[in-house]
């Protein structure tokens, strides 16, 4: 039952990360802002649905697992991304946008890490699948993840130095 409720809030934290995405990018473009990293966006949203899928599919074959302590981890890990998504306001995206002329956030927690977002997915993609003793999942896909963020991380810092 745990497995589900987990499940479920999963898919909706993405969900409504998507709407705010969403919104942002309307809000980004109509002030001018730039799109970049197209290539490889939608490698990220196959990355982050096959890694659902992933800890479903683990679970039914020999999830039987419960690690309340990461469980505890895990929500402290989605209160640091609401507040590195109420950090970014507008500018915060699940795409690469930068309007031109505008300098990079460096308030909060960016005083300290330049990409604390990243930091965090890094963290959840290894977090969440071992609240249930998904090993495979957690390697595997913290393994695809550190490919996809190495492209991911250097077009971002292209794009915040203006080249």
């Amino acid at each position: 039952m745990i497995f589900l409720v987990v499940m479920i809030f999963l898919v909706a934290q993405r969900i409504a990360e998507l709407i705010v995405a969403r919104r942002n990018e309307k809000w980004l473009l109509a002030n001018g802002a730039v799109e970049y990293g197209k290539e490889h966006y939608p490698l990220i949203v196959v990355l982050h649905t096959a890694f659902i899928l992933s800890l479903i599919a683990e679970y039914m074959l020999n999830g039987h697992m419960f690690y309340w302590w990461l469980l505890v981890v895990y929500i402290l890990l989605v209160i640091a991304k609401a507040i590195v998504i109420g950090t970014l306001g507008h500018y915060w995206n699940t795409k690469i946008y930068r309007i031109p002329g505008s300098k990079p956030v460096a308030t909060g927690i960016y005083k300290y890490i330049k990409h604390p977002n990243y930091a965090i997915v890094i963290c959840e993609i290894a977090v969440i699948p071992m609240i249930f003793g998904l090993y495979y999942t957690a390697i595997i896909f913290s393994a695809l993840n550190a490919m996809m963020l190495y492209v991911r991380i250097k077009k971002e810092n292209q794009v915040l130095a203006g080249v």
